[in-house]
């Protein structure tokens, strides 16, 4: 019973741990120095180096990876926005210059997300230095301005205020506009290496490759015929077979891809440096090359190619022996980090996976190249320069447009005024249409858009996708947090405890309105924040005892029966925060209006606790807590935060937000360090999150549409370095979320619609999911959110009145969501519970199933003789340890090792009377309410074989099914446990 309250649940590990990351999964830098045959050094360059191996003890098996973890980051379907919201669609353009006399170019669009019936503005500002994005609500009471949308995106000060452009034209500029951000298609080189070739003048110089190069070659894509070839080129001849008669390939999840293979390139014998191979293959941003020979053999190194523009090298080698390929990525320092990380090892036995990988890391890898400084630079200028000839041309006509239309608002399609003008105003439109409708349709077919990314991986399970948890949940939600496999949640009706399947068990009555809760299963207590102003307390309660009341069903307690669970000094508190590592003790910051108050849980040796627990447990653990000090702040924190830190004793900091800032507070001395400002007019803080990289802290702050990352370094006298560094980056929201959620590899960002899913090492965009009237429940564990569903399904009919022209096409298969559709008009709309299991995103898996307060427990056990097996029911008061007891010895009599019988202590006596309640031997099956397992049995004597079949794992009880049944007549398998104890 102590392991159960006393250890770190499955629950609290994967809580602890999303917030841990590493970018040595991404390798690290290395000086690669290449030499010549006679040992004289050529070239040296720096290069991080991925090779799968993190130099650390992971989680994970190795060699093995998880599908779901290869993702195309910054997908264009999900980043090109103005040719899929805006292009063919009734919208507004404008026209200004800051007060930097730059000038910028803004569009916007009123739609719905993704045909899911949730209107809202699509914004894009054009700018010298790149394009941002942002959605922004739709309200029919609200009208909104162009000025307001600009200060969202924190320009606030103009040399001239935007005017609107009519021109229908505008459009075929800003899809240039947008053309800049990179090209759909991509090229990538493939050079043949043969075993000990070290220049690049010799891999060039390679006529044919060998017949597991030609292999590879097949895996990539196809051979076409380059003379008179329609797609995307490459650069390639296609008229005069000046580069070759073949080529290799592909098209990728939407994306055309060209590989110049340097054995189909032309070759020269006079040429020994092979110009014309080299021409392709050198001026390609990424290289694949497939290198021959044993791994004893030397290795190729990024410094053997001469080549001032490749930044990416991907090293292939091929084993006969196994029938795997081995992969080993290169990229030049300045590259950004970019995923998906190598497994450990590196090693690929499943040929269509390992191309899908190689092909989405190297898509991937050429998109961060351009934005380094070599490529950003570049970019930069040529769209300064398309941005100000674009307002060269565009300024002399806006002085002839109509100043009535300039002055309209972006809800108005059309305008208040006279007749005449109104048609004027039908036809402007309808040309606008016509002419961004065609204008689509030849991207389209000239193939620079992603449109047939329908086609391919859509059915592919991803981390995200949600589970149904509770179906038509009709209270609103105040605040929850996991307990188990159970949630506990704060509602207009009072605390429900919720399970899977389960009917919901009212545990406090609506008198006791708790505002913010954490439930600490490791610590046996749940903390929560209850009423509001001056009412307001911290409230703890021990959660045995909270449980043996449901379990009892004694009573459900109201705010008058927690008057001994109130925390001192509490009272007034608006907000308050625990550590997230709660190791040897639990820290709790509550702030009351402008002042924090320090409490901690005492510290106990374990001999004193375990006696106190088991002797006198008082029901209110209030006396465990101690107040240590009071900090006095400038204002009331609106965001706070605890950071761990190197060593616990008085260097743990406190993050809060305030006013235009976060700081970081000394919790010893009370001291506090300008840590960000913001420069907006306009705050809106949303969380700071602390993030442990490799044990170092960190905390991404998030405030309005931005995420920013800094680190933490070690204290020095007391004081953190909070300056620059190397290390920090930011990025920006699509939409401004109003709960952020991290999970390495992923963050997620909650808005009223839509979860948007980035990466926490780079920020690059991932996947939106489009999910109206989403709320946020809880997400310490598991994430928990509240959406709404249909109930019934949609009609052909209320899908076409939506087709307007101020909405959206309707949605390729690549826009569908993973979420339940809207409840459409004149149905009852209903709200779900759904869980995104945390070992999904994180990339673990729970070793044993999450104890639930609600859910009993399903353990086998064996009679006297050891002949039949009965389904045992056993609550929460069988712990761990003694199961394990009683299956260690149970194991030694069935194999004859004991010749006394079991004794009866009290856990066998446990499990001797619910033997007795379940005495039936013909049931054939039980299935344990906690978790989607069930046990199959046929009851014939000690030849019988048991197996534990899984529904998210199949293959598991296929395996087992090939083992002999004579060679395991039994096996005791407790739910309670992780372990499954083979009995010979």
């Amino acid at each position: 019973l102590m392991k159960h309250f006393y250890s770190s649940s499955v629950s609290e590990d994967l809580g602890c741990r999303r917030g841990e990351f590493s970018r040595k999964h991404y390798g690290s830098v290395e000086l690669l120095i290449s030499s010549d045959a006679d040992g004289a050094i050529q070239r040296a360059g720096r290069f991080r180096v991925e090779n799968g191996s993190s130099g650390e003890n992971t989680d994970y098996a190795p060699g093995t990876w998880h599908r779901t973890d290869v993702h195309l980051e910054n997908p264009e379907y999900h980043t090109r926005w103005y040719f899929k919201y805006f292009l063919g669609k009734v919208h507004q353009n404008y026209i200004g210059t800051d007060a930097e006399k730059n000038p910028f170019f803004l569009s916007v669009v009123l739609s719905d997300q993704n045909n899911q019936r949730v209107p809202q503005y699509h914004s894009i500002l054009w700018r010298k230095t790149g394009t941002q994005k942002i959605c922004l609500p739709y309200s029919p009471t609200k009208t909104l301005s162009v000025k307001s949308i600009l200060s969202a995106m924190c320009l606030d000060k103009f040399e001239k205020s935007p005017r609107e452009i009519f021109h229908p034209e505008i459009q075929k500029d800003l899809l240039v506009l947008e053309e800049q951000e990179g090209s759909v298609n991509f090229k990538f080189g493939v050079l043949y290496a043969k075993d000990g070739q070290l220049t690049d003048d010799e891999m060039f110089s390679n006529e044919t490759g060998s017949e597991s190069f030609q292999r590879f070659l097949h895996l990539l894509g196809d051979t076409i015929t380059l003379k008179g070839w329609s797609g995307y080129r490459g650069g390639l001849d296609t008229k005069n077979d000046t580069t070759g008669t073949c080529s290799i390939y592909t098209v990728f999840q939407g994306h055309e891809i060209m590989f110049h293979v340097s054995t189909m390139l032309p070759y020269s014998r006079e040429n020994k440096q092979q110009v014309e191979r080299k021409r392709h293959i050198g001026n390609d941003i990424v290289t694949i090359i497939f290198q021959e020979g044993e791994e004893s053999s030397p290795a190729f190194k990024p410094s053997m190619i001469r080549s001032h523009f490749t930044h990416i090298f991907a090293l292939v080698r091929y084993n006969k022996q196994n029938d795997s390929y081995r992969l080993k990525i290169f990229s030049e320092e300045s590259v950004p980090l970019f995923g998906p990380p190598l497994p450990s090892p590196p090693v690929f036995t499943n040929h269509q996976e390992f191309r899908d990988f190689v092909l989405v890391k190297l898509i991937n890898g050429e998109k961060a190249t351009l934005e380094t400084p070599t490529f950003s630079q570049k970019r930069q200028r040529t769209l300064d320069m398309l941005i100000r000839s674009l307002y060269q041309d565009m300024m002399p006509d806006l002085h002839k447009g109509n100043n009535m239309r300039n002055r309209r608002s972006f809800s108005d399609v059309l305008p208040e005024s006279p007749k005449s003008t109104r048609k004027k105003e039908e036809a402007r439109q309808a040309e606008f249409v016509r002419l961004g409708q065609a204008l689509k349709l030849k991207t389209t077919v000239k193939g620079d858009t992603t449109a047939n990314v329908a086609t391919t991986s859509f059915y592919k399970k991803e981390p995200w996708e949600s589970q149904s948890f509770c179906s038509n949940f009709p209270h609103e939600v105040v605040c929850a947090d996991s307990w188990g496999q159970s949630l506990l949640v704060s509602t207009d009706a009072g605390i429900l405890l919720i399970d899977d399947g389960q009917p919901s068990v009212q545990v406090f009555d609506k008198t006791l309105q708790i505002k913010q809760m954490n439930v600490l299963e490791a610590l046996d207590l749940l903390i929560a924040r209850t009423d509001k102003g001056k009412d307001s307390r911290i409230l703890v309660f021990r959660l045995s005892a909270v449980q043996k009341d449901i379990e009892t069903k004694k009573m459900i307690r109201s705010k008058y029966d927690c008057r001994e669970n109130k925390l001192e000094r509490t009272k007034g508190c608006h907000l308050y925060a625990i550590n997230t590592h709660h190791g040897n003790e639990l820290r709790i910051v509550v702030a009351i209006r402008n002042k924090l108050l320090l409490v901690t849980k005492k510290y106990n040796s374990h001999n004193t606790l375990t006696s106190t627990f088991l002797l006198s447990s008082p029901e209110s653990p209030v006396e465990e807590f101690q107040y240590i000090r009071e900090i006095c702040l400038s204002d009331p924190p609106v965001v706070m935060t605890l950071v761990d830190g190197p060593t616990g004793d008085s260097d743990n900091m406190i993050c809060v937000a305030y006013r235009h800032q976060f700081d970081l507070v000394n919790e010893s001395t009370g001291e506090s360090y300008r840590l960000h400002h913001i420069e907006t007019n306009r705050v809106n803080f949303v969380a700071a999150i602390d993030v442990y990289e490799d044990g170092e802290a960190g905390l991404l702050l998030c405030y309005n549409y931005i995420c920013q990352y800094r680190k933490v370094y070690p204290f020095s006298g007391g004081s953190p370095l909070v300056q620059p560094s190397a290390y920090d980056f930011h990025f920006s929201w699509n939409q401004v979320p109003y709960a952020v959620v991290c999970a390495f590899p992923y963050v997620l960002a909650f808005t009223t619609d839509s979860i948007e899913i980035r990466l926490v090492v780079n920020g690059n965009l991932v996947h939106t999911a489009v999910v109206p009237e989403l709320q946020l429940v809880a997400s310490r564990s598991d994430i928990y959110f509240k959406a709404t569903a249909a109930v019934s399904g949609s009609s052909d009919s209320s899908s076409k009145e939506l087709s307007s022209k101020s909405s959206p096409q309707t949605p390729t298969a690549y826009e569908r969501p993973e979420f339940p559709l809207p409840s459409l008009e004149g149905e009852v709309p209903c709200k779900n519970l759904y869980k995104i299991p945390l070992s999904n995103l994180v990339g673990r898996s729970i070793e044993r199933p999450l104890k639930s307060p609600l859910a009993p427990k399903v353990i086998t056990t064996t009679t006297s003789s050891g002949v039949t097996s009965l389904p045992v029911t056993q609550s929460l008061s069988l712990s761990r340890m003694e199961i394990k007891e009683i299956a260690s010895r149970t194991r030694k009599e069935l194999l004859g090792l004991l010749d006394e019988p079991i004794p009866k202590t009290e856990s066998a006596q446990k499990l001797k009377k619910v033997s007795r309640r379940q005495s039936d031997p013909r049931q054939g099956a039980v299935r344990s309410s906690s978790s989607d397992r069930i046990i199959s049995s046929s009851f014939e004597g000690c030849t019988e074989r048991r197996h534990l079949s899984t529904s998210s794992d199949p293959d598991t009880s296929a395996n087992r099914e090939e083992s002999s049944p004579s060679s395991y007549p039994f096996q005791l398998i407790s739910l309670y446990d992780e372990d499954i104890i083979d009995l010979k």
